[in-house]
């Protein structure tokens, strides 16, 4: 335990807020996995296109949810049994995600041992901000017409299969060695939803979610963590704590992601332990230290707020689109220099 983490909370917050449940973590993975098969049993009961865009929504945002909840099994936190805090991590979350809980441990490390500093490997998240609304418009029709999510994936799948020089045998196996168990988790979603006789939903409310809604609300995510905090030299003001109203947290901060100075400050706490630990620091007199703003349209108002005549459409700043597109969740935004 940190000196920090004794000077912020008592001995007896800490032991609270540090709790860690094996029926809690795995309700939260069961959670998120039922509400994403009930919301297509809802289109599949009531089919119109409002129930269709919702259901994308709410999927997308459950997807993201998984991710948060691979997030916290990487720290080692989701349950107390580190087997089954594994099991749930990568079968239930990482893989079905396409990603991979040991790689996304090691790049997101890295990411809290220099948290806005130049060896951040997020940094390229928030360094461009702020930008204009007009760039911003058009990062969300991107993210939202799916065009991020399709190179995302095209380059994770390419880095998978290796080197064109390769042989085919080294291009299965590195295939296999990469993305081998995240794509026996997509076949496992596709033979549940066609066991169920809608095997369309795979494709449908599964991958469209995946790569439309998801992409957007983990952009805006990603903006409000970082982008423009007041200070990257302090713990306190190198992150950012979103409030969210229940419409947000349903659609678009879920299981509590929203409280990242939080996490930051105390990264052992599991995710449903960030609400007490935020009223803990508060009742200790820190609340007043804490980045903090009221919601996501306040952030993403900041974040867009350079002028529309600055607006270079086409221009890539920092190479921050290009590395963010090619980059994966479980690997960072870094260029990948092994896609062939």
């Amino acid at each position: 335990m940190s000196a920090l983490a004794k000077d912020l909370l008592s001995p007896e917050q800490l032991a609270l807020v540090r709790k860690r449940s094996d029926l809690r973590g795995a309700w939260l993975v069961l959670h998120a996995w039922g509400v994403i098969f009930g919301a297509m049993a809802v289109f599949v009961a009531f089919p119109n296109p409002l129930t269709y865009v919702l259901a994308v929504m709410v999927i997308g945002a459950r997807q993201l949810g998984l991710a948060i909840l691979m997030h916290d099994g990487a720290h080692g936190i989701l349950t107390q049994n580190q087997k089954l805090n594994m099991f749930l991590n990568q079968w239930l979350c990482a893989y079905p995600m396409m990603a991979e809980t040991g790689a996304y441990r090691r790049y997101h490390l890295k990411h809290h041992a220099n948290t806005q500093q130049l060896e951040d490997p997020d940094l390229i998240l928030s360094a461009p901000f702020p930008i204009t609304r007009k760039s911003f418009r058009r990062k969300m029709v991107r993210d939202i017409t799916g065009q991020t999510g399709y190179q995302q994936r095209k380059a994770q799948i390419l880095n998978a299969l290796g080197k064109a020089d390769w042989t085919l045998e080294q291009r299965l196996k590195n295939y296999r060695d990469k993305l081998g168990r995240a794509t026996l988790a997509q076949l496992a979603v596709f033979g549940v939803l066609a066991a169920s006789g809608h095997w369309y939903l795979y494709f449908a409310l599964w991958l469209v979610p995946f790569l439309t809604w998801h992409q957007a609300i983990t952009r805006i995510r990603n903006i409000a963590e970082h982008a423009m905090v007041p200070d990257n030299n302090d713990p306190f003001g190198n992150a950012r704590t979103t409030k969210a109203n229940l419409l947000e947290r349903a659609l678009v901060a879920p299981y509590w992601v929203n409280y990242h100075v939080e996490h930051h400050l105390l990264m052992w706490v599991p995710c449903y332990n960030l609400p007490r630990t935020r009223a803990f620091l508060i009742a200790n007199g820190y609340g007043e230290r804490i980045e903090t703003k009221s919601g996501y349209k306040e952030v993403i108002r900041m974040a867009t707020s350079r002028p529309d005549t600055d607006d270079r459409p086409g221009s890539v700043i920092h190479n921050a689109r290009r590395r963010r597109v090619s980059g994966v969740m479980s690997e960072g935004f870094e260029e990948n220099q092994d896609a062939a």
